[in-house]
């Protein structure tokens, strides 16, 4: 028998099956072939069209049931993970009343701006853990503010991954970690912080009602069977935003534990035990998968947007050929890259600066030593000490650090990078070989509440390596110094 998983992206889906004995990965694809669509009409919009996400997720498990060769009846269960904090409204048809507005939309920031200096910085941090800022609620405020005629239709607001399981089951309901990425939870109170919608004005009925992450979550309804080819009355037992599920997927479930992802760009997302934080506008909290009254365990998520970009532009405006070219390149390069420094936020505002932009920068550029080499090693340290230097942020606030995970992708498949960071935090870094789609699947048998035998799936069929810290750590820690030193020049301006 066999589990499917579901990883909506902004960029695609990814579909899996995993065996539900051995916890095997058997087939993964991607749909579409190409990326999707991010509609932006506007600076600083971004949204997508939810019929199409559904158009993808049909598609792609037609695909994957053919390729893999399997009979559908032999899929005993669905995992979804999907992209946080994105706004879907429907009527009471279940019909999409406009685009999904998704995570990296920022039109309502000064909404969420307001609400947190209106409410307090007090009652935000303690109950929501969160300020409202540009987050579900505050997009749904934006709709009821600019698209009143559209507000008056709406039957229930939703999460992404919430509007799949509607689709699969004619349900509507969402979990409590679904909703606390949508800063709807409060802690404090350990429920739907309908206060927050009052303040909004926003009617409390439109709030899907709540599941528990791990149960049936609803089954596949006959219309869904026609259009996925999945048969009729398989359950959803598991969904979850990306990063939360990439943690559950490296069995990051204890406080301590830290997944982390360096794409284009970073993240670093700590399980805690602590609900409290004095830093609830440069963290995001949110409820983590395995949640309950019992054992409140809170996902701190940090957000490094100049991460994999810094290095994705690099590869573009050099000679280089590809990623493994650079990193071997960079490898000829001493620690510290003979004093050339980079800063690599180039890619907007960093939360963890209090949402100051400051760009990227080259400093103690010597152009008579300095050559791509060089750049593209000071480039991968810039990045993995930006990790450290949020890492620190996070350790600040009370988080325990005891070992980090990662997948075997981008740049963490860099030597450098990785050596880098576990060396500076005096932690292992354990890196293995899967995906969030791959996690969604193995998480749906978890009904059983058995997440030993999760972890046994991962270490049995994923592991690559572990990066250990360097006790020779001198000129790690000076090209550090250096490198903070240059930083804080720039956030003092």
């Amino acid at each position: 028998m066999y589990y499917i998983g579901y990883d909506l992206g902004s960029s695609s889906i990814k579909v899996s099956i995993v065996c539900s004995k051995t916890g095997k990965n058997i087939h993964t694809l991607s749909e579409p072939k190409n990326e999707m669509q991010i509609i932006s009409t506007q600076n600083d919009w971004a949204e997508q069209d939810p019929n199409n996400w559904w158009k993808h997720i049909c598609n792609g498990t037609r695909r994957i049931l053919k390729e893999s060769k399997l009979d559908s009846s032999e899929i005993i269960s669905i995992g979804i993970s999907y992209q946080m904090h994105g706004l879907v409204i429907i009527d009471k048809k279940g019909n999409s009343l406009r685009n999904s507005i998704i995570w990296c939309d920022s039109r309502a920031v000064e909404i969420g701006d307001t609400a947190f200096n209106d409410i307090g910085s007090l009652k935000c941090s303690e109950n929501l853990l969160n300020s409202p800022g540009n987050f579900t609620v505050s997009k749904l405020k934006w709709v009821k503010e600019n698209e009143p005629d559209i507000y008056r239709k709406i039957y229930k607001f939703m999460l992404p991954g919430d509007y799949i399981a509607f689709k699969m089951t004619n349900i509507v309901n969402s979990t409590r970690n679904g909703l606390s990425e949508g800063i709807l939870w409060d802690y404090k109170e350990n429920k739907v912080a309908k206060w927050l919608l009052n303040y909004y004005k926003i009617d409390t009925s439109l709030t899907p009602n709540i599941v528990e992450n791990f149960t049936n979550q609803g089954e596949t309804t006959s219309r869904s069977a026609k259009e996925t080819g999945l048969p009729v009355g398989i359950p959803i037992t598991y969904r979850a935003g990306d990063q939360p599920n990439n943690a559950l997927s490296l069995n990051v479930l204890k406080n301590g534990e830290v997944a982390a992802t360096g794409g284009t760009s970073g993240v670093v997302y700590a399980v805690t035990n602590k609900l409290k934080s004095k830093e609830s506008t440069r963290i995001n909290h949110f409820a983590h998968v395995n949640y309950s009254n019992n054992n409140q365990l809170i996902g701190k998520l940090l957000c490094i947007n100049g991460a994999g970009i810094m290095y994705k532009w690099l590869k573009k405006n050099t000679s280089a050929s590809s990623y493994e070219e650079m990193n071997n390149s960079a490898d000829k390069i001493p620690i510290g890259s003979n004093g050339l420094v980079v800063i690599p936020f180039g890619n907007g505002s960093e939360r963890m600066f209090n949402n100051k932009n400051i760009g990227t920068h080259f400093f103690n550029l010597n152009l008579n030593i300095h050559s791509e080499s060089h750049l593209y090693r000071a480039s991968l340290e810039a990045i993995a000490f930006s990790f450290v230097y949020g890492i620190e942020i996070m350790k600040d606030d009370g988080t325990q650090i005891k070992i980090i995970k990662a997948g075997n992708d981008n740049l963490f498949k860099s030597d450098i990078f990785s050596n880098t960071v576990s060396t500076l935090i005096n932690h292992d870094i354990e890196i293995y070989n899967t995906t969030g789609s791959v996690g969604a699947a193995r998480a749906s048998g978890l009904i059983d509440g058995d997440f030993d035998k999760f972890g046994d799936f991962l270490s049995q069929n994923n592991h690559v390596k572990t990066y250990k810290p360097n006790k020779n750590n001198k000129e790690y820690i000076k090209a550090y110094k250096n490198w903070k030193n240059e930083l804080k020049t720039l956030l003092n301006k």
